[in-house]
């Protein structure tokens, strides 16, 4: 099975908008699987294309405990986009694989119901609340070139950006 090296910022692929993939095949299906590994093995809840320098519209998550008394639940969605989303806000602290080992609270919002190509290629709708609607929301927006910090003060952003760079030169990250 493929499995991919997660990029971080500042790379390119993080800022780009993804194409929509024509239809769900073999390949794709390849892709979802490497990107499902990647992510348990990092570990994450969920993965967007771009985070592993591709640049289509897919994502996986899973936000199962993968533990002995929960089994894996992958979420494998190709060209997700959002139908509703509610007018009430949720607030939550968000993390990124490709902004490692930093954190802030972030506003979406609470409930959204996504249309997209299942791992079969089926259409097939989610609606998502809490954990899940910002997991798919932030997965999203990666597939859009939009990060987690974007939704920052510019201080706060630059603080964060700052901070990773010290990481990498310290071989942390």
């Amino acid at each position: 099975m493929t499995e991919y090296k997660i990029v971080t910022v500042p790379h390119p692929a993080l800022k780009q908008k993804s194409k929509a993939v024509e239809t769900v095949d073999d390949t794709i299906r390849k892709q979802m699987d490497g990107m499902l590994k990647t992510m348990y093995d990092a570990p994450g809840i969920g993965l967007a294309a771009n985070q592993v320098g591709i640049l289509n519209r897919v994502l996986v998550m899973d936000l199962s405990k993968r533990d002995e008394e929960e089994k894996p639940n992958p979420i494998c969605m190709a060209n997700p986009e959002i139908i509703y989303e509610s007018d009430e806000l949720s607030l939550m602290e968000e993390g990124c694989l490709s902004v490692p080992k930093q954190y802030a609270d972030i506003e979406r919002p609470k409930i959204v119901r996504v249309k997209y190509l299942d791992y079969n290629g089926k259409e097939a709708e989610l609606e998502a609340d809490n954990l899940l609607s910002h997991c798919v929301q932030h997965e999203i927006d990666h597939l859009d070139g939009i990060l987690f910090v974007d939704y920052l003060s510019t201080l706060k952003r630059k603080m964060i950006l700052k901070r990773i760079d010290k990481l990498k030169k310290q071989n942390l990250i």
